[in-house]
């Protein structure tokens, strides 16, 4: 009969581990987001609309 209590405690592990995993790479790409210079926005003019809906 399997042991059903070791399959889940396996699984249960390396549920935790990918999760810590994946916690830790997102810590480490927000880190490099907020370390990085602040680009200077521009805004972009939208085209007129009235002149689009004459053409």
């Amino acid at each position: 009969m399997p042991n059903y209590k070791e399959m889940y405690l396996t699984l249960f592990r390396a549920t935790e581990q990918a999760i810590n995993t994946l916690i830790e790479a997102q810590r480490a790409c927000e880190e490099l987001y907020v370390s990085e210079p602040e680009t200077e926005l521009r805004v972009v003019p939208l085209p007129d609309r009235a002149k689009e809906e004459n053409q």
